[in-house]
């Protein structure tokens, strides 16, 4: 299994991405009913991100397939992503997808996982040298500035972080919705994403890291290390990592240093499990790039991403419960 994305493997994954995007079902909806005029099928509900088995997954795989462009220039799927594109990021569509996240029942939705996974999608977009990107960022904005929006009326008024490892884990998303403010300089969402981010995890410490559980994709643990990584300087950083898990080095707690046991790939809650081995090789990674070579945790955590990669690479696609989405993490871990 390769280690690092190559060209081929970004081909196989755009290809994946590309096979559900625009496959409308099975689905699977996330959708308050205020009133007989709300039952509709998901392409009328969203114009855009109607594939995919959800609305997150679907936009978490434009991403995907943006960011394999960006990375590959001479991707063979170029022209493909280029179309599907072009197609569904229009004037008509993007209003369609803001006219649902402005109905008031609809104020939580995708709350805070599909947020994030917008904002790095835009991020994604600006980020474009295409010659259509310019258009397409135009475009997309307002559905950009109604996520911006949310995050910024939400984190203030959010007394307690969610640490569960599935959708709600609230590390992951503001890891990504900092790196959005940092590349579209967001200052001020940047500031706030910080000082929730301290006031949430700064005091954490000797983190027992009680995972995982049946359905979780992302470590609680690793994902708010990540998290602070992102936050804190270097060496406060470091200082701080020291204290959170204290026995890293020793290979504890034990469980974060075991891949996990996936046991049917047709469940779509057991296949979780494999996000949770890619998630953490993610994690694994990039913490390790933020230690001194010399320090003994930076081998440890790089062996066992290693292990967590071999785990679950193999199953990025053969059961759609987790072919509509686990490319996503996979890319995610061989480029940390």
């Amino acid at each position: 299994m390769p280690t690092h994305l190559t060209s081929a493997t970004a081909s196989k994954f755009a290809n994946l991405a590309l096979d559900h995007l625009t496959r409308e079902y099975p689905n699977k909806l996330t959708h308050a009913l205020a009133g007989p005029q709300d039952v509709q099928g998901p392409r009328t509900l969203h114009p855009i991100f109607y594939g995919s088995y959800d609305w997150h997954s679907c936009v978490h795989g434009y991403w995907l397939i943006l960011h394999l462009l960006e990375r590959f220039a001479d991707l063979p799927e170029a022209a493909r992503i280029v179309a599907v594109v072009d197609e569904h990021f229009t004037d008509a569509n993007v209003a369609g997808e803001c006219a649902y996240l402005g109905l008031p029942h609809n104020r939580g939705f995708e709350r805070p996982y599909g947020w994030a996974w917008l904002l790095a999608l835009s991020a994604q977009i600006d980020a474009l040298k295409v010659p259509q990107a310019a258009r397409w960022s135009q475009t997309f904005a307002p559905l950009t500035e109604v996520f911006v929006e949310r995050f910024e009326e939400f984190l203030p008024k959010a007394t307690y972080p969610l640490r569960v490892g599935t959708h709600f884990n609230m590390a992951f998303a503001l890891a990504l919705t900092l790196d959005f403010a940092h590349r579209t300089s967001r200052d001020s969402l940047a500031a706030l994403v910080i000082e929730t981010s301290k006031r949430w995890y700064l005091n954490d410490v000797a983190c027992q890291a009680w995972e995982p559980a049946g359905d979780e994709f992302l470590s609680p643990s690793l994902m708010e290390a990540e998290l602070m990584r992102r936050v804190l300087p270097g060496e406060q950083f470091v200082a701080w990592f020291g204290a959170f898990l204290p026995a890293l080095a020793a290979r504890q707690p034990a469980t974060l240093f075991e891949p996990v046991t996936v046991t049917d790939r047709s469940d779509g809650k057991i296949a979780h499990l494999d996000g949770l081995n890619l998630s953490r090789a993610w994690c694994q990674r990039s913490l390790a790039r933020a230690l001194p070579a010399d320090d003994a945790r930076h081998s440890v955590l790089i062996d066992t991403a290693e292990r967590h990669l071999d785990s679950a690479l193999a199953h990025v696609a053969g059961d759609y419960m987790g072919e509509h989405w686990l490319a996503t993490f996979a890319t995610l871990a061989l480029e940390a």
